[in-house]
Order: C-alpha cells, then structure tokens, then sequence
C-alpha cells in the first residue's frame, strides 16, 4: 500500500457514463453509510430492551444521512465563508468535497435525540450503539478526501507520502511533490477508535450490564473524546485553509471544546450513578 499511495495519483472521478459523472468522494460516503447501517442492525440484536427493529433502523439512518450532510455542509460553508460569498454557486457543488464532520456530528446527535424522545428510548444506549457505526462510516469516508486531492498535510520525503497535482497544492508549497496523508491517519485513527468501542460493547454485553447507563455515556464519551484527540493532532499537520483563534485551527477549538464537555458529562453522570446505587444499597 505504502508503495501505491507514494506512486499512484488519484483522479476525483470513479466511472463515466456520457455526460454523468460518479465520483469517488460519493461512492466512499455510501459505502460507510452502508456499512453504518449494518454494523448498527447487528448491534441492536444484542439489546432487545431497545425494542427496535431494521427498518426502525434503516428510518433513522435515512434522517441522520440527510440532516449530517445537510449540517455538514452548512458547518463547511461558515468556515469557508469568504470563498462561498464570492462563488455561491459552490455551495450546491458537494462531489467536489467539503463536508465537515462536525455539522454533521452536531446534526446527527440531534437527530437521534429527537428519534429516541419520540420513541420513549434511551438516548444514550442508541448513541452508544451508533457511535462504533460513525467511526466505521469515518474511516471509509476519509478515502475520498484522497481521491479528491483535499485535506492533505504538509510536504514530507517519507516513503508514505502522496504526491498531489499542481493545481490542488497551496502556492507555498509548490515546488514540493510529496505530502502527508492526512486522509489516511485518521482514517487509521477512526479503525482503532471503531475497535475500542465494539469492545466496550463486547464488555457491556459479557457482562450483562442492561440499562447501565453509565456505561452507555462512557462509550459515546469515548467515541468523542478519541476523534477530538485525533482531529486536534492531526490539524498540526493539514495545510488547508480555515480560521484560526489564538494560534490554533477551529477544528482544534471545536476538539477541545468537546474534550472539555465530554469530562463533564462523563463526571456529572458518575456523581448521579454513584448517588443511585449509594440510595440502593441503604435501602
């Protein structure tokens, strides 16, 4: 692999039909969606409390794809506003990339808060089940970013590096032929979160733990504390354009501030868990 990546240039476009394009950025993206649904339809079985079914499922998948791409996209245009004030026609343009994953994340969780509340079920255990499903969806969908030549790294001369056309490197770096694969760091990074998960559920499972919510919210805690650690080291590297605050890229802003509330929800639900089971125990 190490040796294609260094050698081969990736072209946006997969087939051709006339004057139809299917591009690789979308064929990714639905195979991750795909995959997301079944990894999620197999999880489900193992917790019948949830009392949901495939096509419940596949329903809530359909809202979750609109709306994070519909998020994801908005979340793209407001970090690229400058660009998309003077070329609106762009906006509408998605094969061409540009889906931030964290409009899509803010979407999606909303969208299965909305789901579970409707359907009188546990936010949390869903979130917990669909969190190993995202990381999967993740990991496949960043392969886009490389067939798109987008959200690559700096330059490098290590035997991984990917060589990126003229056109699509920033002016200063111009003269350099090799870059980091950004796309496939986290791409590997969003594998190993996706493992971490399938074995806390794994133990949730062994153990029997139902409705223990706490180790509901320590999966999606997980999930959300891992990608921001990846997304905030990885940010050091990429060289695509995007605001920054005191030094620092938004995405990693964004990473901190989810960092940072995901400990807090971490400890508000252990202080709660800990006051139910010490009421338990006296009575």
């Amino acid at each position: 692999m190490i040796n294609f990546l260094h050698s081969f240039r990736p072209g946006p476009i997969l087939i051709s039909l006339g004057p139809i394009n299917i591009y690789w950025y979308g064929f990714f993206i639905i195979c991750g969606i795909i995959l997301a649904i079944l990894l999620t339809i197999k999880l489900i079985k193992f917790y019948p409390e949830l009392n949901l079914n495939k096509d419940a499922i596949i329903d809530l998948a359909f809202w979750c794809v609109l709306f994070g791409l519909l998020g994801a996209r908005i979340y793209h245009v407001f970090l690229e506003f400058p660009y998309y004030l003077n070329n609106p026609i762009d906006i509408f343009k998605i094969w061409q990339g540009g889906l931030a994953i964290h409009g899509a994340l803010i979407a999606g969780i909303i969208t299965v808060w909305k789901f579970a509340k409707k359907n009188n079920i546990n936010f949390w255990l869903l979130t917990s089940i669909l969190s190993p499903s995202m990381a999967l969806a993740q990991a496949i969908g960043r392969w886009g970013n490389y067939f798109n030549q987008e959200n690559f790294g700096g330059p490098t001369y290590l035997p991984w590096g990917i060589p990126i056309d003229y056109i699509n490197k920033p002016l200063e770096y111009s003269a350099y032929r090799y870059f980091h694969p950004t796309f496939l760091y986290e791409s590997i990074g969003n594998l190993l979160i996706f493992s971490a998960l399938i074995l806390i559920h794994v133990w949730i499972i062994k153990k029997r733990k139902q409705n223990c919510v706490m180790c509901y919210v320590l999966c999606v805690m997980c999930y959300a504390i891992l990608y921001s650690l990846l997304r905030f080291f990885t940010e050091f590297i990429r060289v695509d354009l995007t605001p920054t605050f005191l030094g620092l890229r938004w995405p990693q802003i964004m990473s901190i501030l989810i960092i940072a509330a995901s400990i807090a929800v971490l400890l508000k639900n252990k202080k709660s868990y800990a006051n139910i089971k010490h009421s338990s125990q006296n009575y």
